[in-house]
């Protein structure tokens, strides 16, 4: 089962705390009277939906997104409107444990060709042979 299905299984809103505060981004006026800055809050250690491992793997992954409680914030301020950042921030949510889920393949060590390596030889030698060709001569 791939990271993302999992993720997509599970709905998480019910865990996650919302607060607004007012934003220092577009809205004029606006900026000044309404709390369109949303921060969502997750308890990753007091969570239902997560095993003991894939807390352990969040931990571990977002530790600079994570609070000492173990609690992941995610900002959004974005838009003027507060649904839309509430929208962003779930969004934002999301991707961020999908790429905590996603295993990275191992890299293959490989070794260059023999005509690579031939042709690393000869320009290697071109610049030589153009430095020497630089010496005052005698």
């Amino acid at each position: 089962m791939k990271a993302s299905d999992k993720i997509k299984n599970k709905s998480f809103e019910p865990e996650m705390d919302f607060s607004a505060t007012k934003s220092s981004g577009p809205g004029g006026q606006n900026v000044n009277k309404v709390n369109t800055r949303i921060a969502l809050r997750f308890n990753i250690p007091e969570s239902a939906l997560l095993s003991d491992e894939e807390k352990a793997l969040l931990m571990k992954k977002l530790k600079s997104k994570i609070t000492q409680e173990g609690v992941l914030i995610i900002e959004a301020q974005e838009k003027r409107s507060q649904l839309q950042n509430k929208t962003i921030a779930i969004q934002k949510f999301y991707e961020l444990l999908t790429k905590a889920f996603t295993k990275k393949k191992k890299r293959i060590a490989t070794k260059p060709s023999k005509t690579a390596d031939k042709k690393r030889l000869e320009s290697k030698k071109q610049h030589a042979e153009k430095k020497a060709n630089r010496k005052k001569l005698l």
